[in-house]
């Protein structure tokens, strides 16, 4: 199994305060998504839900071709404010651990994305990886970073 690691860096003009809250919501997930991947939230009793360690959170996502699929992720570590990791406990990779980190700079918060995960099936995921998923991944923390923009300002 081909382990493949990504890391997306990003600095936006507010509190820490302020993206923990917005970030830390697993219902926000939805909002920083492409439409096309129509992620939905399907773990009940998420509102005003925070990340917690053992939290376990449902979805219906389509990443490719618009074929729906679950997905059930946990998060496995939470430091208030400074970081939370997610982990895949069923979807469409064969490993997936995603560190979210933030950290108060002059300017606002500076947040660093640290991405590891595994495609799978071998020789087919590699190639499936090069020609498909890691540019949909990429897109993806592309989007993120454009939405958060638009929703909190440049720095």
């Amino acid at each position: 199994m081909k382990l493949h690691r990504t890391e997306f860096t990003q600095k936006l003009p507010i509190t820490i305060e302020k993206a923990w809250d917005f970030f830390s919501s697993p219902l926000n997930l939805a909002e920083i998504t492409p439409a096309d991947m129509t992620f939905d939230v399907t773990s009940p009793n998420m509102e005003n839900t925070k990340m917690y360690p053992g939290l376990i959170i449902t979805y219906k996502v389509s990443p490719l071709l618009g074929i729906k699929l679950d997905w059930v992720t946990e998060i496995t570590h939470v430091k208030d404010q400074e970081y939370f990791i997610d982990e895949q406990r069923f979807g469409p990779f064969a490993f997936w651990h995603h560190q979210h980190h933030f950290k108060p700079i002059d300017s606002g918060v500076l947040m660093h994305d640290i991405l590891h995960y595994s495609v799978g099936w071998g020789p087919i995921g590699n190639v499936a990886n090069a020609l498909v998923v890691k540019n949909k991944i990429k897109g993806i923390f592309d989007f993120r970073y454009q939405k958060a923009e638009a929703l909190f300002g440049k720095p």
